[in-house]
């Protein structure tokens, strides 16, 4: 074959190559720029059903990307969102006048029940009264014996007094004015006071029902009064410690935001929800 011609063949055949190889390139390049990245962030009762809903969204939509942000407190992750730092926030709370200057919008999703639970290491005991649990909470009571349980020594696993937690439970079981027992050990994170359940033995905690269901925790669910803490329970108002879970976002979103809230709202997103434990809004 004369030699020129099979120069010309072996550029030719580079070049094509090569033509490819940027094109695939920038076919690559382009995916990755139209992917759309919608920022998430809550309160650390509110980060399951956030994150829940999100995975089930980015799953279904490839040109989405969520990036789920440091859990924190109601408040902060609002002024997240009014900063831009966020797209979305969960808050354990309504707005606060300070807070409603119409930039941003707050509908709820959902309740949560607030369960109290220990580590299964205490047999014997299903049920408290609100005078147990307010024995427990102040170090009245320290042995689980004295309440039907082991000759064991109760570990009170408790939650910041400004935590969503702690107030559901003074609301309706402790009241204001009762001193936390001083060998109590505070979580700052519900997922902290979640593990510490689970891996303590001996210990006592109020976290969320959903995070117990979903993920199928292997603790105690203590009824409470003799009311069961169940979704149904919670449908029906017998169970009275639930927790709101509401979204926060910016007045104007981006379209692929506004998205995602029309899918977190609607009736495949409060079927995933009640799936997981929790009880959907039926606000419209």
């Amino acid at each position: 074959m004369n030699k020129n011609l099979v120069l010309t063949l072996a550029f030719g055949v580079a070049a094509f190559l090569g033509t490819t190889s940027c094109s695939s390139s920038n076919s690559t390049e382009a995916e990755v720029k139209t992917q759309q990245e919608i920022k998430l962030g809550g309160s650390s009762s509110t980060h399951v059903a956030i994150k829940l809903l999100g995975d089930a969204y980015e799953t279904q939509n490839q040109d989405i990307k969520f990036t789920f942000l440091p859990q924190g407190q109601s408040g902060g992750s609002i002024a997240g969102v009014k900063n831009g730092l966020r797209d979305i926030a969960g808050a354990s709370r309504k707005l606060k006048p300070k807070e409603d200057d119409g930039s941003v919008i707050y509908k709820q999703l959902a309740t949560d029940g607030l369960l109290v639970a220990t580590h299964p290491s205490v047999k014997g005991v299903n049920n408290l009264t609100t005078k147990q649990l307010k024995a427990i909470y102040s170090g009245a009571v320290t042995n689980w014996q004295k309440l039907g349980g082991p000759n064991a020594e109760i570990v009170v696993l408790d939650r910041p007094e400004d935590e969503s937690a702690k107030k559901l439970l003074r609301k309706y079981y402790l009241g204001k004015e009762l001193k936390t027992a001083p060998e109590a050990a505070i979580m700052r994170y519900e997922p902290e006071l979640i593990n510490a359940v689970q891996n303590t033995p001996y210990s006592i905690g109020a976290f969320s029902l959903a995070s117990s269901i979903l993920n199928k925790l292997p603790v105690n669910r203590l009824s409470l009064d003799g009311i069961e803490p169940t979704p149904a329970n919670i449908k029906s108002g017998k169970y009275k410690m639930v927790r709101t879970i509401g979204i926060v976002w910016n007045k104007e979103p981006s379209e692929a935001t506004q998205k995602y809230l029309d899918f977190a709202f609607s009736e495949k997103g409060a079927e995933i929800l009640n799936n997981s434990g929790f009880v959907p809004s039926t606000q419209k």
